[in-house]
């Protein structure tokens, strides 16, 4: 088996550490490094651990091409966004990243408009020409397109959401009920009866799913919500501050306002800065997501935790079955109970939500 190496350490002179250096400074065979390597079952967590720290010390780096030559694998999986400008994905993907480099894999990122039929094309040849083991398509709502180019090649697949009756393509099922129930239970106990929303756009099943959980927690609440308290926006900051500017025009304002992700309560309360209100003392705002600009925003944003490494661990243990099942046909990976009946790996996988309070809500003014 054939390894490239870099620059080692001091406790390498000879800077040029191979695969018989870590097996002798880890105690171990040649054969049990390469297994090591490959993310073999067959070697101990013990032995593992031993060969990882002699890699780790000698700075030694395994050719990933010659492996994937051996094992028939190319360990890469793929993952695709659609809006890299906002946050949430690059935390997401740092996430994906961390956790697949910590079990062997490297990971091959695309953004793409999914409204770009050449961008989708072209993200889904780059995942099939590096072969990726299979592809995390986190897009919340725009699945189609590219879930029609990659099912028809047979790819493994983990979607958020969005359930396929194809036993290749997984589902991670974010529970934002409990999440956005808390939101609305905390602006009521402060004493809140106007409570607005700002939705995300109706073509995507994940903003429909926020509106629907919003107002089931209002229902719950007793609260009556007027039509034109929910304002259907676009997830960006323009977004938020145009829907804002929506709710200031009418005659009867609401007093708090629960937006579809953090990117539009961003947006309002630029809005509201505007519009010279005061963030909680004139309007409570409430976001959705968590991403680290709500810790440094003014005031600090109360928002609606969704964890992006849960999110993250979610993709990679999906598509981390698919591909052990594929390159392990006769082994039973096991089933998840409750929601598929059928053998093979486990399909659905829950990620929860929860609130975050921070200092943009308060009661209303009186």
């Amino acid at each position: 088996m054939n390894h490239v190496t870099r620059k080692g350490n001091r406790s390498n002179p000879a800077g040029k550490p191979d695969i018989r250096t870590v097996a002798s400074l880890a105690r171990v065979s040649i054969a049990t490094v390469s297994r090591t390597i490959n993310g073999s079952s067959a070697v101990s967590d013990k032995l593992s651990k031993r060969v990882w720290q002699a890699i780790e010390q000698l700075d030694y780096y395994p050719n990933t091409h010659a492996r994937s030559l051996v094992s028939g694998r190319s360990r890469i999986l793929g993952i695709i966004v659609e809006n890299i400008t906002n946050p949430f994905f690059p935390e997401l993907i740092a996430s994906f990243e961390e956790i697949a480099v910590a079990h062997g894999y490297e990971i091959l990122v695309s953004s793409a408009n999914i409204d770009n039929a050449s961008q989708i094309t072209t993200s889904v040849r780059r995942m099939l020409e590096r072969k990726v083991e299979g592809v995390a398509v986190l897009t919340f709502g725009s699945e189609e397109t590219v879930l029609d180019q990659l099912t028809a090649h047979r790819m493994p697949l983990v979607l958020c959401e969005f359930e396929v009756e194809d036993p290749a393509v997984s589902t991670i099922l974010i529970d934002y009920s409990t999440g956005i129930h808390a939101a609305v239970e905390h602006l009521v106990e402060l004493g809140h009866r106007r409570i607005s929303f700002l939705a995300g756009p109706h073509t995507l099943h994940s903003a429909i799913t926020r509106r629907e959980s919003f107002l089931a927690a209002a229902q719950k609440c007793g609260l009556k919500i007027a039509s034109n308290w929910i304002v259907e926006c676009d997830h960006t900051l323009k977004g938020g501050d145009a829907g804002f500017g929506k709710l200031l025009a009418l005659k009867s304002r609401p007093t708090a306002v629960v937006c579809s992700n953090d990117m539009t309560a961003i947006g309002v309360l630029h809005a509201a800065h505007k519009a010279n209100l005061r963030v909680p003392q004139d309007i409570s705002v409430i976001g959705l997501d968590d991403i680290a600009f709500t810790d440094y925003t003014l005031p600090p944003l109360t928002t609606i935790r969704l964890s992006r490494m849960d999110l993250a661990k979610a993709a990679f243990d999906a598509l981390r079955l698919q591909a052990e099942a594929a390159a392990n046909p006769g082994a039973n990976p096991g089933t998840n109970p409750g929601t598929h009946a059928s053998s093979g790996p486990q399909r659905t996988f829950p990620v929860s939500t929860s609130l975050v309070i921070r200092e943009s809500t308060s009661a209303p003014p009186a």
